[in-house]
């Protein structure tokens, strides 16, 4: 199976680091032209240099944050008044850590703000192209949280779990312009979002951090943290013709962590 995405456009949020930018690579290796956006302007003009462009592409920027709605809001409404994008993936950094006892409900709104508001003007803006063309495919970067919450993202667990609902529904409704809306859950992945995490957790553990990615490592089948690139495999999958009768679902991508069918 030869997966092109050849003069097909991409816009990929959060996509500096870590799985973003594993996702926008392979995009871009598989033919995509790709415009990547994320707050650093630095490492996005990086990621732009190292991308393919075997296939004429010319690829593109957005420096964005996540956390201004309203800023966010304009330079989005901006870009798609002179482009259209053929494959949406949302993806943005994950909210605060800690319990439910630890959040207030101040948290919840910036929290429903960065990973729900976006992710839904994001997808309304890239959804008129695609219905005028009748071809789309929308991606939502999600987390195994939304199936089995983790005690220490209630934030996360919470605002996730709105996002699949929305996008299972969203794909009811757009599946006749043969527009697919897909979400992926994602595990424990090597990526830099991780570290920090397992570094805050160990601190208020008072354990060294191998402790906890020892623990982690002990629920996940295959005994290892994923690649990024492993990432960048499924979603390039997603996008392409091959997965054109895939829609609705959310596909784990986590070594077997999840315990729940």
């Amino acid at each position: 199976m030869n997966i092109s995405l050849k003069n097909k456009k991409a816009l990929i949020g959060g996509s500096s680091r870590g799985i973003g930018r594993a996702i926008a690579q392979q995009l871009a290796i598989s033919g995509a032209t790709v415009t990547v956006m994320a707050r650093s302007e630095d490492k996005l003009k990086s990621l732009i240099s190292s991308l393919p462009t075997n296939y004429g592409q010319q690829h593109q920027y957005l420096v964005v944050d996540y956390t201004n709605f309203d800023t966010y809001k304009k330079i989005i409404t901006a870009y798609f008044k002179t482009n259209t994008v053929d494959i949406l993936v949302n993806n943005t950094q994950g909210p605060s850590a800690g319990g439910a006892l630890d959040k207030k409900i101040d948290d919840y709104q910036e929290a429903f703000d960065l990973l729900f508001k976006t992710v839904v003007f994001t997808t309304e803006q890239a959804l008129k192209g695609m219905i005028s063309q009748k071809y789309g495919r929308v991606i939502n970067v999600a987390s195994v949280s939304v199936k089995e919450p983790l005690a220490y993202l209630a934030l996360s667990n919470t605002v996730r779990a709105a996002v699949i609902t929305w996008s299972k529904t969203l794909a009811s409704d757009v599946g006749k312009y043969n527009i697919t809306v897909n979400s992926t859950l994602t595990g424990y992945f090597n990526t830099e979002r991780l570290k920090s995490l397992n570094d805050a957790k160990a601190k208020s553990l008072g354990i060294p951090i191998t402790e906890v990615e020892n623990q982690m490592l002990s629920n996940v089948p295959v005994g290892r943290f994923g690649d990024p690139d492993e990432y960048g495999y499924l979603v390039a999958f997603l996008a392409s013709e091959y997965a054109s009768f895939i829609t609705g679902t959310n596909i784990p991508i986590d070594g077997g962590l999840l315990k729940s069918i």
